[in-house]
């Protein structure tokens, strides 16, 4: 049989020559071939990403990994290589006539779905964090306030896999909503809720 590190090294490769979307703006970002029970699920990579390499790479990525290393004590290094990193699109999408990153078309996000689903299937997750608007609408669809979904626990399947979601605002310095209230207290208890979830106590 054929092991998952391996399942997943092959879905990387594949995923690297992705070319089907002609407005995006870079080639997928990967987080590598990491086998774990946890998988966080961004929106799309933002410019610095592609040239870093990697997925949260640049300003709301160092917000993010400071909520998990002071309220679910671990490092970015250890999130790393302990948690599958997805995203609803892999690539740049590019700029917004106002300056902001453009918000990925559906067509784009349902091509790109292929890699998630593909992902979901292979690492059968037990814990799915959905960071943004854009993920959590990818596992819940129509979607309430964001006052209504961070701080809880929404049983998911999808698929053919069931698992727990447990929704995070964005971290871009362009929302407040994280840091102020009652956002911040939500955003903490969401934290907590992955801090205890027995899938992020034994990830590997």
């Amino acid at each position: 049989m054929v092991s998952k590190s391996a399942l997943l090294e092959e879905h990387i490769r594949n995923l690297q020559t992705c070319r089907l979307c002609p407005l995006m703006r870079s080639t997928p970002v990967s987080g590598g071939p990491v086998v774990s029970r946890v998988m966080l699920v961004g929106q799309a990579p933002g410019d610095k990403e592609p040239v870093l390499q990697r997925p949260f790479a640049w300003t709301a990525g160092k917000a993010m990994f400071k909520w998990f290393e002071s309220q679910a004590g671990v490092s970015e290094e250890e999130f790393r290589k302990t948690v599958y990193m997805a995203a609803v699109c892999r690539c740049f999408p590019g700029k917004n006539a106002n300056g902001g990153d453009r918000v990925p078309d559906k067509d784009e996000i349902e091509r790109c779905g292929r890699w998630l689903q593909k992902e979901i299937i292979t690492l059968s997750p037990e814990l799915i964090i959905a960071v943004g608007k854009l993920a959590i609408a990818r596992f819940l669809g129509e979607l309430p306030p964001l006052i209504d979904l961070v701080g809880k626990i929404f049983p998911v399947e999808k698929f053919g896999r069931k698992f727990d979601l447990v929704p995070l605002p964005h971290p871009s310095g362009a929302s407040p909503w994280p840091r102020i209230e009652p956002g911040k207290t939500l955003t903490m208890q969401g934290l907590a809720l992955i801090r205890d979830h027995p899938a992020w106590q034994h990830r590997t």
